[in-house]
């Protein structure tokens, strides 16, 4: 295999010419650089990867974890991060972290250890051991808080407006009439739950409805716990219910045909997050979209822009949703009900 000194040597100029033509990092008069790419494609040679990223001090890679990649929502969120940092330059190495703490610091301190350029992290819950942050800050890799935040870290935040994604699908079916509406949450500790309650309890404010503890259940954005958290629910009759997240909505819908219940006759329903197939549904969800692709690229983004001005100032960015109505609500029923009147 050719090397860069044999492409030095035929282009007739100095290894350090073909370094700058290869890396774009210095100025070399246009008959040099001809030269140079003239003797590559002869040459076929083909940079060494590792030795550019010891020179450049840069491994063109980000590191990136998620809760769970199995989980629908994440797949788009990776690929919207992954196309806007293959066109940057960058490869994606991700990671799962179950929310899981301790699996979480084992795949932080791997990526620390291979010198990643920057992270993207979908934090579990809870804090990071106080030297790892002082290690990813010695070693200038920024990381980038993905739709949840915590205390302790500092840096780039792209995140959803989960609360305002709550309060309009809660607000959604106080209009429709409803007043026993019930919610199942998310994983406890998570800030995108706890955002969501905040615009469940929100909306019940706005619509002067009294808040009932027994309606207000946690789930882990799992289908087991929507199908536990469900039949826990539907014991205290609610004639409606947000659900935190697709996985959930699953499980409950299991739970609703174990007590011989019907959606949205018997029980509304509306929840976070809408894929293509909701309309495969029987009945078809009525949701709030998440922009997940959007999401993953603007981290992406983001991380690129910090890499290049690593003094800027933080920023945030926060994405807004989307309601798609269709059947689960009942909005169907309550027109036919109003025109019976």
């Amino acid at each position: 295999m050719s090397n860069i000194y044999d492409v030095a040597r035929r282009a007739r100029v100095s290894v350090a010419t073909v370094s700058a033509v290869l890396n774009d990092s210095a100025f070399v008069s246009a008959d040099l650089k001809t030269r140079v790419q003239e003797a590559v494609a002869t040459l076929r040679y083909q940079p060494n990867p590792l030795a550019r990223s010891l020179a450049k001090q840069r491994t063109q890679t980000f590191g990136m974890i998620v809760p769970d990649i199995a989980n629908p929502f994440f797949p788009e969120v990776v690929r919207g991060a992954e196309d806007v940092a293959r066109g940057g330059g960058y490869a994606l190495l991700i990671a799962s972290s179950d929310n899981d703490l301790a699996k979480e610091e084992v795949y932080l301190r791997l990526f620390l250890s291979r010198r990643v350029d920057g992270i993207i992290l979908t934090k579990a819950p809870g804090r990071l051991p106080p030297d790892l942050p002082r290690a990813l800050a010695r070693a200038k890799i920024p990381v980038l808080q993905l739709a949840r935040t915590v205390p302790g870290l500092t840096g780039d935040v792209v995140e959803l407006d989960d609360r305002a994604a709550a309060r309009e699908g809660v607000t959604h079916l106080v209009r429709l009439g409803y007043r026993r509406i019930g919610f199942i949450g998310g994983l406890p500790g998570a800030s995108t739950s706890r955002k969501r309650v905040e615009g469940y309890k929100a909306a019940l404010r706005d619509a002067r409805i009294k808040l009932d503890p027994a309606l207000l259940v946690d789930g882990d954005f799992r289908v087991e716990s929507g199908y536990r958290q469900g039949l826990q629910l539907l014991k205290n009759r609610p004639d409606a219910v947000f659900i935190a997240n697709y996985l959930m909505t699953v499980g409950f819908m299991e739970a609703l045909r174990q007590y011989r219940l019907r959606c949205p006759e018997d029980v509304a329903l509306v929840t976070c997050d809408d894929y293509p197939w909701m309309d495969s549904f029987s009945p078809r969800l009525t949701t709030i979209d998440l922009p997940k692709r959007d999401l993953g690229a603007a981290a992406a983004q983001l991380l690129i822009e910090r890499i290049a001005r690593p003094r800027a100032a933080a920023r945030a960015l926060m994405l807004p949703n989307a309601m798609r109505i269709r059947e689960s609500c009942g909005c169907g029923l309550r027109k036919r009900h109003a025109f019976a009147r």
